[in-house]
């Protein structure tokens, strides 16, 4: 399994619209193939930064939904509204139960 997070900044006037364009596309992200978890968090001491939190099954079914048809729609309405280059993090979650 593949988690990733992205940290997002947006201009103050533009919260709003991110929170409206995650609230009608979060569960067409959470349908696509390979996509087994989608969260959205916003930061508490700054309400400009947003995360988004998703499980993947591999890399490549990121991959395939990164270069669909869909995601490029979804960012380009997204990246409209920044204030400030996103960060990303693929990550590898670690069994707690190996020693």
């Amino acid at each position: 399994m593949l988690v990733r997070i992205v940290k997002l900044h947006f201009k103050e006037e533009n919260i709003a619209a991110f929170k409206e364009l995650f609230k009608n596309t979060a569960e067409k992200i959470q349908g696509f193939e390979g996509c087994r978890h989608l969260e959205g968090y916003q930061d508490k001491g700054n309400p400009r930064i947003f995360f988004t939190y998703s499980h993947w099954d591999n890399e490549e079914a990121l991959e395939a939904y990164r270069h669909s048809p869909f995601f490029k729609s979804v960012w380009s309405r997204t990246k409209v509204l920044f204030d400030g280059k996103p960060m990303v993090w693929s990550l590898d979650k670690l069994d707690m139960e190996e020693h």
